[in-house]
């Protein structure tokens, strides 16, 4: 299992932080999405071998959100 953090920007409200963690949490091996929302980040927990951070990326911003790089 391996961890990583995106940095998401848009992200303001509640609304924001469910959407973001449900997008990442459907794809399958991810384990947990973790949003900070102050910090604008989202900690993710995943098999490598079943999930990229490119998808992880892809499914955030198909919700509306910008990952940063």
């Amino acid at each position: 299992m391996k961890e990583t953090t995106l940095k998401v920007t848009g992200m303001t409200c509640n609304h924001c932080v469910q959407a973001v963690e449900g997008a990442l949490t459907e794809l399958p091996g991810v384990e947990r999405a973790l949003v900070d929302l102050k910090a604008n980040t989202v900690a993710v927990q995943y098999d490598d071998a079943a999930v990229t951070v490119a998808q992880m990326t892809k499914a955030v911003e198909d919700q509306g959100y910008d990952v940063e790089a």
